[in-house]
């Protein structure tokens, strides 16, 4: 199976992906699906979800939201515009670690590049090393790659041990992030007719829009209560060239496929859009994290 995902091979996505390939290839619906799967690394979200439409890949596996950071817009938009579903969830442990060219001391270190989001959750290293310069690179596993190809004894990075393993570099301090409870939600998301349909999901992410007049936001969200389901999340975007219109993406706890479609249904009637994106089963803790 292709995996599209974004950014370098290495990445948590990279791990993400691997282990999300192996989790789908032990379910009974799950086929002949190969555990080594092929990872394509993209340099932006839209390629990702361009390779699934055009069929270059069979799967892509995003992140869609970090327990510090927060979630990834784009990706939200992605979802909403694009025709594929989601299919399984996974979370990943965010252990960012020092990584540096085989034999490199930490003495030796001038400057360590990384994401600026693994930079910022990696402060209180900086505050114990301030003769090392924080350097923004544009990728986690695309910093690895770097130090490696320049060959600079003087920098390091911060990423994943798969990108160390990846490109044969060195950790040198391991699990530097500031907050050990940092874990990102990853979505495998497939075409719609290529779906593998888990049989016993417990989870629906869906989008919807209202009518802008007073109390519409109320009527939808009293649609799960009166149903007795848990929602679980919440978040607003921008509808895009309708200023201050919005759509909601929401997950949802349900017992049964009848629950979900009885939701939907009743959704239908108060909104004024309703796109079901996926039902799955809910995730535990990534082992590789």
């Amino acid at each position: 199976m292709r995996i599209a995902i974004q950014g370098e091979l290495g990445s948590f996505s990279h791990e993400a992906a691997l282990y999300l390939a192996n989790d789908v290839s032990q379910r009974p619906s799950g086929g002949s699906t190969d555990p080594n799967a092929t990872i394509v690394p993209c340099a932006v979200s839209a390629d990702v979800f361009r390779n699934i439409a055009d069929g270059a890949v069979e799967a892509a596996v995003i992140p869609i939201e970090n327990s510090l950071a927060g979630p990834v817009a784009e990706h939200y938009d992605l979802l909403l515009s694009q025709s594929v579903a989601i299919e399984r969830e996974s979370l990943l442990r965010i252990r960012h670690n020092l990584i540096a060219l085989p034999g490199v001391s930490l003495e030796a270190l001038e400057s360590v590049s990384s994401h600026p989001v693994a930079l910022a959750q990696c402060r209180r290293f900086f505050d114990l090393h301030p003769e090392i310069r924080a350097v923004p690179y544009y990728d986690t596993a695309g910093s690895v790659r770097h130090v490696v190809e320049t060959g600079d004894t003087k920098s390091a990075a911060i990423a994943s041990r798969q990108a160390a393993a990846q490109y044969g570099a060195e950790i040198l301090l391991a699990d530097i992030e500031d907050n050990p409870a940092n874990f990102t939600r990853f979505f495998l998301v497939r075409r719609p007719e290529s779906l593998r349909p888990d049989p016993k999901p417990d989870k629906v992410s869906l989008a919807f829009t209202v009518e802008n007049r007073p109390g519409a936001l109320v009527e939808a969200l009293q649609v799960f209560a009166s149903l007795g389901t848990n929602l679980t999340k919440i978040e607003s975007r921008p509808v895009a060239g309708k200023p201050w219109q919005y759509v909601f993406f929401v997950d949802f706890q349900i017992l049964s496929a009848d629950s979900a479609d009885a939701i939907l249904k009743a959704l239908q009637s108060t909104c004024s859009m309703v796109k079901e994106l996926g039902r799955y089963r809910s995730a535990g803790l990534n082992p590789l994290g």
